[in-house]
């Protein structure tokens, strides 16, 4: 049984696990800007950002909080507790990629060689994959899109890929309406984000490094640990 206890969150444990998580959100944008700045294609979410973006005040790191917000009272709705990692993914992810937008780490490569475009648009690909599995590792909550995700697959009692599928596939084709860009890179993205999760999590097994970040007792809501258990489960092996 999972319960919560106000010694575990001022404990190393939980500070070095939230530190965890605050890093694989980190990484998680910094793959985000990857895809951004390679001109070469958005992940379907990002379409719907960037789409959002052009039609609104709101800056692309800015609409992705947005977004994360409004799916996280949907799934208050839905009967979906966040847990503390909901809420940073939320929060995070949008801030760090409009930082390192103004920050321009990586300028933008439109005018670059195709080839240039390719493998850095790759390598988010790779960067987020890596980014997911550091941020699922410390169990501290499903991220706005995951949880929405597998409340519906509960409702509707489909299988995840299926339900995930026209999540995705929703989302991009309304991005797309609304501008956002839609490229041979969301290809890449849609085949390649599987893999790299799958490859990221079974590296952090080998390392252990989950198992040295959560306890024996776990201290989170019944409600988040177990998506997040279904989360690592459905990584480790895709239906």
């Amino acid at each position: 049984m999972y319960t919560f206890s106000w010694r575990t969150i001022f404990s190393w444990t939980y500070v070095l696990r939230f530190v965890v998580l605050i890093f694989g959100l980190f990484l998680y944008s910094t793959g985000i800007v990857c895809l951004y700045r390679s001109s070469f294609g958005l992940d379907p979410w990002d379409v719907l950002h960037q789409g959002i973006s052009l039609h609104s005040p709101l800056s692309f790191g800015l609409a992705n909080v947005a977004v994360g917000a409004t799916l996280i009272v949907i799934c208050l709705f839905l009967k979906v507790i966040p847990g503390v990692g909901t809420v940073c993914n939320m929060l995070l992810i949008g801030l760090f990629v409009d930082a390192q937008i103004r920050l321009n780490w990586l300028p933008d490569l439109s005018h670059a060689s195709l080839l240039v475009r390719f493998l850095v648009n790759v390598l988010g690909v790779l960067v987020i994959g890596f980014g997911t599995a550091c941020y699922i590792a410390p169990h501290m909550g499903a991220g706005p899109r995951d949880g929405l995700m597998l409340r519906l697959h509960t409702l509707t009692k489909l299988r995840i890929w299926i339900v995930r599928a026209i999540i995705e596939c929703s989302v991009l084709l309304i991005g797309f309406l609304l501008g956002g860009t839609v490229g041979l890179g969301t290809i890449i993205f849609a085949a390649g984000i599987g893999p790299a999760v799958e490859i990221s999590i079974n590296l952090l097994n080998k390392m252990r490094i989950t198992e040295r970040l959560v306890p024996p007792v776990e201290t989170s809501t019944p409600a988040t640990a177990s998506e997040l258990d279904q989360i690592q489960s459905t990584a480790e092996n895709p239906c």
